[in-house]
């Protein structure tokens, strides 16, 4: 029944599967980072058309 469940005797074929995390936890890591960084530049970006707006409604 649980067939799929494989625990190999030769810890050194954990390698790959450990490089392969390591990957893409670097890669959701630069997502992030990414993502962030965007969404900083965004929010200065609309927080100056609002200031813009209220001033110009103001006048």
């Amino acid at each position: 029944m649980m067939e799929f469940l494989y625990f190999p005797e030769d810890k050194s074929e954990y390698i790959p599967a450990i490089i392969t995390l390591v990957i893409f936890m670097i890669g959701a890591v630069f997502a992030m980072y990414f993502l962030y960084k965007k969404s900083k530049n965004e929010e200065k970006k609309i927080d100056e058309e609002y200031k813009q707006m209220n001033n110009e409604n103001k006048e």
